[in-house]
């Protein structure tokens, strides 16, 4: 729409018209030359003055709108046979092409322009007239620049969501061939708070169009995972919420070809899913929150050719496995794969184990949250990069207790990250604020070499071209933006693989050396409260045997003590017997001698008393 001002005003307000003619030229002034000035004038050096006839005008851009393209296809017919022959007879035609070659005047036109073009082929051999000399030059003037420009990135397009209710971009994938196709996986991650009226439809866009898909995905639920076969461009899989696997072909239109099913799939959102590096090109396996890593072939869907349970006490149960958010794959180490966990660990798996115990090798904890993010650098597979809570982090293969590099804690929640493809000391990551930022450790460790507010809500993916250039990151309400990076986090530099190498191999070694470190300082405090522990139960010992020492002195001094009271009490019962006795005697004798002299007839018995008390 075109905005039109429109002024209204008398004639007779504009003033007396100006009426111009043309006329002889008048001389009112006329200044003679002063000779004190021409003394006193001093002649400059030639100086370049570039002027120019236009004002100078700001630098300004108009987004025009674009043309809408389509590729359509025909129907081609093969021309250019006689009436006589019929083109799809096979004999028909190999009898006209042999009369044909026999004919002289085809030997005589094949021969001119043989000898033509073998005169051009040489021509061109000789002199190359699209040679461009002093290329070197130009190369190192251009590194030059590159290194000493800073790090830049700029919106190429953007891409929206189409529906009414916005959705967010879970999931990226660039098209293997050209990368002039980005295939969008939108779904809502507030499962709980998602409408009734949303839409499951996922789109591919091109990216030179942004108003309107180049193909729209249509499945039965909404996808949460998206990717494309990297052998074949025409083919997707893509992870469902409702934790089915289906797989696209572009040729045969938006709908799935296959899809798994209900009962032989997950039972919780597919949060990713991999190709595999096959012969046949059709294999892949997927991940998600209900604890299990399925593989699939793709040309038969009705269940899944493998199955591991990521239980850590490695007996196979669902109750205590943990659920899966991100999976790593990479193609030069194909009996390996990693799976990072909802409770920030990263578990390392043998695909080729025998028994699925053995299957799960080790696991590297550091994370406090949910790692959305795993991915090997592709230069050195050996490390690998974790993007879970507020940190990214590069692990090495051979240190299990904790990572070689982190980044700072950031404000906000990081949701991905991934390497580049090109640099292997350059890597991005997206968070909840807006922000893109894009790490080169090689340059500074504190702190991202670039940092870019893309957009007001969070950002919950990323992905980057395969030439580097681009890069794609999905927000929360469904809109992906197309950056641009500058040349310099895009093209490699001189002695970088060197440099990373040489730095990967420090940061390994000086976290082993304080692994070490730790492991001795463990030993040492087992060892001390091993030690402690003994000195303990040997005090104990100590204590409990001269408790029974002291026990059994009391016991026998309390015997001695006893068997002393009973003599003495012996003793004194028969000094008390004995004084008794002779008292009675003695009453006896005094009461017999009393009856006798008064006539008793106690007398008689006398003889009854004992001779040493009569006495």
């Amino acid at each position: 729409m075109e905005i039109v001002y429109v002024y209204v005003k008398k004639r007779s307000e504009f003033g007396r018209p100006c009426n111009f003619s043309d006329r002889s030229a008048e001389l009112h002034v006329d200044l003679l030359p002063d000779p004190e000035l021409a003394a006193r004038f001093v002649a400059r050096d030639p100086r370049d003055v570039a002027v120019q006839s236009v004002r100078d005008m700001s630098e300004h851009e108009v987004n025009t709108e674009r043309f809408e393209s389509e590729s359509r296809g025909i129907n081609h017919t093969e021309g250019g046979w006689p009436k006589d022959v019929n083109p799809h007879e096979m004999e028909q035609t190999i009898r006209f092409r042999k009369k044909v070659e026999k004919d002289e005047n085809y030997m005589n036109t094949i021969m001119q322009l043989g000898s033509q073009m073998e005169h051009s082929i040489k021509q061109n051999n000789a002199i190359d007239i699209y040679q461009e000399y002093f290329e070197e030059e130009e190369e190192d003037e251009e590194e030059l620049t590159e290194a000493n420009e800073q790090p830049a990135a700029k919106t190429i397009n953007v891409f929206r969501d189409p529906n009414e209710v916005k959705r967010t971009a879970s999931s990226l994938s660039w098209h293997p061939d050209g990368n002039h196709k980005l295939a969008v996986a939108y779904s809502s991650l507030e499962f709980q708070r998602a409408p009734k009226c949303m839409n499951f439809d996922s789109y591919i866009w091109d990216i030179e169009n942004p108003n309107r898909p180049d193909l729209t995905l249509k499945p039965v639920s909404p996808l949460v995972s998206l990717e494309y076969n990297p052998k074949d461009s025409h083919i997707l899989l893509g992870g469902s919420y409702n934790g089915q696997i289906a797989y696209w072909d572009t040729r045969k239109g938006g709908q799935p070809v296959e899809m798994s099913t209900i009962e032989h799939s997950h039972r919780d959102p597919v949060y990713k899913v991999i190709w595999l590096q096959s012969k046949t090109g059709t294999d892949a396996f997927s991940a998600s929150t209900d604890g299990q890593v399925l593989w699939w072939d793709i040309r038969k869907m009705n269940e899944p050719t493998e199955r591991l349970v990521l239980d850590l006490n490695k007996k196979g149960n669902l109750d205590n496995a943990l659920g899966a958010i991100s999976l790593e794959f990479e193609p030069t180490m194909p009996t390996k794969f990693m799976v990072g966990t909802e409770q920030g660990l990263v578990i390392s798996c043998n695909r080729k184990a025998k028994t699925p115990a053995e299957k799960i090798v080790c696991t590297y904890s550091g994370h406090h949250g949910p790692i959305y993010a795993l991915q090997r650098n592709p230069f050195f597979p050996k490390n690998f990069l974790t993007v879970a809570d507020w940190t990214a982090r590069i692990w090495s293969e051979d240190i299990k207790e904790s990572s070689i590099m982190w980044t700072k804690y950031h404000m906000a929640y990081l949701m991905d990250g991934c390497w580049s493809p090109i640099r292997p000391s350059v890597f991005f990551t997206v968070r909840m604020d807006g922000t893109v930022d894009a790490w080169d450790f090689l340059f500074k460790q504190n702190d991202p070499t670039l940092s870019l507010k893309v957009c007001d809500e969070a950002l919950c993916s990323l992905q980057v071209q395969d030439n580097g250039q681009l890069l794609a990151c999905g927000s929360q309400l469904g809109t992906t933006t197309l950056l641009e990076v500058s040349p310099g986090l895009c093209t490699m530099q001189r002695n970088e693989k060197a440099l990373a190498t040489a730095m990967f191999e420090r940061e390994t070694k000086r976290e082993k050396i304080l692994e070490s470190r730790h492991r001795e300082m463990r030993l040492k405090e087992r060892s001390r409260s091993e030690q402690s522990k003994e000195d303990d139960s040997r005090d104990a010992d100590r204590e409990e045997s001269t408790e029974d020492l002291v026990a059994r002195a009391e016991k026998d001094f309390y015997h001695i003590i006893e068997a002393e009271f009973k003599k003495l009490k012996e003793k004194e019962e028969e000094r008390v017997g004995m004084k008794t006795e002779k008292t009675v005697h003695w009453f006896l004798f005094l009461t017999c001698l009393a009856t006798s002299s008064s006539g008793c007839l106690f007398g008689p018995r006398l003889h009854f008393i004992p001779k040493h008390i009569a006495t």
